[in-house]
């Protein structure tokens, strides 16, 4: 087998590649991570031992094998995770092939577009900078590529690779700030692009919240216009929930058709303020507790119990600037239809709480007594806030109640709402976040998953539907100084907030707005964004942009241009020496004798001299005078008069 690129190049490129690979195989199927190692160490072998390469019908078994792996592995070959899937198993069997120049240059751009990839896991500012130092390796690469002798040293590839990325950058910065932002994307992402991230999901069952609440991933950030608002008011609006199977809580279907919409009556405390979504691909979106249906975000609607619902999952960084009410009036009027779902339940599940419901009711005590009754029963009785509750089975309302009495927010408003339909009052489940922490080092605030949270609302006469949270009722520090403080000392604890201090709150917060600052000026910088950063140089119409980008394009190739001029250039000659022989060779040029680029100057005055012998004396002095100064290191200054006064003595005989 006879390799265009040497063994230890090609052991060069396949550890770039292996860079590249690396953070994929968090999302591969185990068995592809196994099959690429397996095909990079025998490559490695291959060129080791000059094995010789496989015949092409097993490269098309090999590639029909991998192609076949892949459907049966995720349903498809197209999208993000089947895509990416497939192209790494194919680079990987690419090396099966790799001969001549060609197949490593496939090889190496291949690298380039794979590299690119991992934006769709994750944008960052960690993300680039490892990236970065990729690329920075897969040119040094390239630049062995154009070597395919004896490679140059490693050290001298990676600067010079190096080199050529900040050399680009410039022209990259020009492109990103000044070339004109179109609103909408110039493609589709397929559905599954984004970042797999925890969150809130269509559903709710005993233990989903409390397992929510190990993750410290971000949700959203907030900046408010003003002071924020009191604890109290901190609530997240997310998904609403209310059918229910007797254990799991889930959206029922008229609930995402959007043929009916909440019906609000503001009555105060407008809160203006600015969000940040993380991509959760879901159709939800966040808001404070109620948003204002006259300003809702593009594409965006409020659905009959009043969630904000889009029209497709969010699969992207999102920004919306939004105003809600604390105070409000939801469904002042609730008719036959939905009086009858939000009180529905299984007839054969809990019966001791259905039992427990009925008994309050036969006491004479109306809607507003109920609740009070159920939220008596969680504050009087022995009821625990933990993280860790134990499992629960089929009838998972009446073991909670009964017997375990040990849960976390999920459990008491699951058991309240159940409590209230059983008593024949509307009810359902809200989830969504609550509370918040300030950034020390900014003016927004971050809610976490860690801040995942759920509540009730139950529908009174003349008042609609009213918040109640049986958590408060249990564990009242949850909503006045949040999930944070409350776990400190509640049953459970994560690690990451058993661990948790002051240094660490700060270098979290000090890199949460860095990451802030990146998510908002560079992931955000659309057509707002950067029409506001441009006005700032008067830049606000697209023919500025252009003109600018222009004028910088041109300004940037030709400073690149006079650089490249300029190291082409033959330095300029210092040595006194290596100037008098050329004054020397100059002067006999002038007699018709012209020294050749392979002749060096012992045989260049032999030559002349056997042609001229009168030439002879003055040549042969100012050759040991020449070879004296620049190769024995002798520095006496009367050397160099000789070669002046010799230079003078040469001349064609009369």
């Amino acid at each position: 087998m006879t390799d265009y690129l040497p063994h230890r190049s090609l052991l060069r490129l396949l550890a770039v590649l292996v860079l590249v690979t690396a953070p994929h195989a968090l999302h591969l199927p185990w068995w592809e991570s196994l099959a690429v190692a397996g095909l990079l160490a025998w490559r490695a072998l291959a060129s080791a031992r000059q094995w010789a390469l496989p015949p092409r019908w097993l490269k098309l078994v090999l590639a029909t094998a991998a192609f076949a792996a892949v459907y049966a592995a995720y349903g498809r070959v197209t999208g993000q995770n089947a895509g990416i899937a497939l192209l790494v198993l194919m680079l990987s069997l690419k090396l099966t092939e790799m001969r001549s120049r060609r197949d490593v240059m496939v090889v190496v751009f291949l690298m380039y577009f794979l590299l690119v990839t991992h934006f769709l896991y994750s944008q960052e500012l960690w993300t680039v900078l490892y990236l970065f130092a990729s690329s920075v390796a897969i040119t040094a690469v390239l630049i062995d590529a154009h070597h395919p002798g004896e490679p140059l040293p490693l050290r001298q590839s990676l600067r010079m690779g190096g080199r050529m990325i900040l050399q680009s950058l410039p022209l990259m910065l020009l492109f990103f700030v000044l070339f004109p932002r179109i609103p909408g994307p110039l493609w589709g992402l397929p559905s599954d692009a984004g970042p797999t991230r925890s969150g809130l999901s269509d559903s709710m069952s005993p233990g989903d919240i409390s397992q929510l609440i190990l993750s410290d991933e971000v949700a959203f950030r907030v900046r408010f216009e003003g002071p924020p608002p009191p604890p109290q008011n901190l609530y997240w609006r997310g998904p609403v929930f209310t059918g229910f199977n007797g254990r799991t809580w889930t959206a029922s279907s008229v609930d995402l058709s959007g043929r009916t919409s909440a019906s609000i009556e503001r009555l105060g405390g407008e809160v203006r303020y600015e969000l940040t979504l993380e991509p959760m691909r879901s159709r939800w979106l966040l808001a404070l507790d109620m948003p204002d249906t006259r300003v809702l975000p593009e594409r965006a609607r409020l659905d009959r119990n009043g969630s904000l619902v889009m029209d497709r999952p969010l699969i992207e960084r999102r920004l919306i600037r939004g105003v809600s009410y604390t105070r409000y009036r939801l469904d002042a009027q609730l008719g036959d239809v939905a009086r009858a779902q939000d009180t529905r339940f299984p007839p054969w599940s809990n019966p001791r709480a259905q039992a427990l419901a009925t008994q309050w009711r036969a006491q004479g005590l109306d809607d507003a007594g109920v609740i009070d009754a159920a939220l008596r029963l969680f504050r009087e009785q022995a009821f625990i806030y933990t993280l860790e509750p134990p499992t629960l089975g089929r009838h998972s309302v009446d073991e909670f109640l009964f017997d375990t009495r040990r849960g976390f927010c999920e459990h008491y408003t699951s058991a309240f709402v159940l409590l209230m339909r059983a008593a024949a009052v509307p009810a359902r489940v809200v989830t969504g976040y609550q509370g918040m922490e300030a950034n020390a080092f900014s003016d927004y605030h971050v809610v976490r998953q860690s801040d995942a949270h759920a509540w009730a609302e139950v529908w009174l006469q003349d008042r609609g539907w009213v918040r109640v949270d049986p958590t408060a009722a249990v564990a009242p520090e949850r909503i006045e100084r949040g999930m944070r403080e409350t776990l400190r000392a509640a049953q459970g604890l994560p690690g990451f907030f058993s661990s948790y201090g002051n240094w660490r709150e700060q270098l979290q917060d000090s890199w949460d707005m860095v990451n802030a600052y990146w998510n908002g000026w560079v992931l955000g910088y659309g057509p707002e964004v950067q029409q506001l950063f441009l006005s700032f140089f008067g830049l606000e119409n697209v023919r500025n942009m252009i003109l600018a980008l222009t004028v910088g394009v041109t300004a940037v190739l030709a400073w690149i241009g006079l650089a490249s001029l300029r190291r082409a250039q033959a330095p300029a000659v210092t040595e006194r020496a290596l100037l008098l022989w050329r004054r020397a060779t100059g002067r006999l040029r002038s007699l018709g004798f012209q020294q050749r680029p392979d002749e060096g100057p012992r045989d260049f005055v032999q030559r002349v001299s056997q042609r001229e012998p009168v030439l002879t004396s003055p040549l042969e002095q100012i050759l040991d005078a020449y070879l004296r100064l620049r190769y024995a290191g002798e520095q006496d200054p009367t050397l160099e008069r000789k070669i002046v006064a010799a230079i003078k003595r040469l001349r064609r005989p009369s």
